[in-house]
């Protein structure tokens, strides 16, 4: 079955429609969706490496612009949402110190997880419900998914031939590790 999965990515990879479905991956991943453009970037750069740089780049801009969604959705309705639950909780001060602490380090945390494998609508939610300073939020966040899609891109581009005959080798191994590195970023996120 995952055989079947990679073989028909790959195909579909090559296919003048895959930045359009890259770009909505990206754009969903930022602010709701659960899986990472790198499971589209990826086989579509090993099959194009010659256009590395221009997934990239549709990556790079359709994530910046799902983070500018997810933002507006930590802003604008997590006080709908979120706020009567922490009053009825009592967690207004709480909440009210997550937001200083945020204000100090957020710029830290949106650049270090955007690199990460912790899911990053979890950030640009988080970085609109705090009401972070949007351009910074957005400085950050093209700084940071520019430099992970780039780097991705890079070595594919670079090293595309035995990363693609090792994934083919041991492609179980490489699906499940995605897996873990996913539910990793969640538990991280949760427990740290």
């Amino acid at each position: 079955m995952l055989r079947r999965l990679y073989d028909r990515t790959l195909a579909l990879s090559a296919s003048p429609h895959a930045p359009w479905w890259l770009a909505g991956v990206a754009f969903a991943e930022s602010s709701f969706f659960p899986i990472p453009p790198d499971a589209l970037l990826i086989p579509m750069v090993l099959a194009r490496r010659d256009r590395a740089w221009q997934l990239a780049t549709v990556c790079t801009i359709a994530s910046v612009l799902g983070g500018a969604l997810g933002y507006l959705i930590g802003y604008a309705l997590f006080n709908q949402l979120a706020a009567p639950l922490i009053q009825f909780y009592g967690y207004t001060e709480r909440f009210a110190a997550f937001q200083a602490k945020y204000a100090q380090w957020g710029l830290w945390v949106i650049l270090i997880k955007g690199l990460t494998p912790i899911p990053y609508k979890i950030v640009t939610i988080a970085s609109g419900a705090a009401h972070f300073n949007f351009p910074v939020f957005m400085g950050a966040s093209l700084a940071t998914r520019a430099a992970r899609f780039f780097l991705l891109a890079g070595l594919l581009r670079h090293f595309g031939g035995p990363i693609r005959d090792f994934i083919e080798r041991r492609l179980t191994w490489v699906t499940s590790g995605v897996a873990a590195a996913i539910i990793g970023g969640f538990l991280a996120l949760r427990f740290l």
